[in-house]
């Protein structure tokens, strides 16, 4: 039995707003940045809050919310897994990143 685990859960507002390509087949790939905020206290013993941004990618499929509903502002929560990539540059330097490959999102009810 497999006993590793990859997930990753997210609150947080959209940056901007997505970029949502078609592939073939009509199904669609969003990408968007999402802020997620934490306050802590400092050495000093003030409040500080720090934002994380973090690249959300997801694909269409049954049961994925309506992707026209994701715009900058929006507050949102996902559960998705995280992925690192290799690529190239144009200058031809390996060039390493992360995203966060969502199968679940979802605008949380309001408080």
């Amino acid at each position: 039995m497999e006993r590793t685990l990859n997930r990753v859960e997210l609150r947080g507002n959209v940056g901007a707003d997505p970029k949502v390509t078609e592939l073939e087949g009509g199904v669609k790939v969003i990408r968007f940045s999402l802020a997620t905020h934490e306050v802590f206290k400092g050495k000093d013993g003030q409040f500080k809050e720090e934002t994380m941004w973090h690249s959300i990618a997801a694909w269409s499929s049954k049961g994925m919310m309506d992707f026209s509903k994701v715009r900058k502002g929006v507050f949102l929560e996902l559960v998705g897994r995280l992925r690192y990539f290799k690529y190239v540059s144009k200058s031809g330097e390996d060039k390493y990143s992360s995203e966060i490959v969502a199968y679940k999102m979802s605008l949380p009810d309001p408080d």
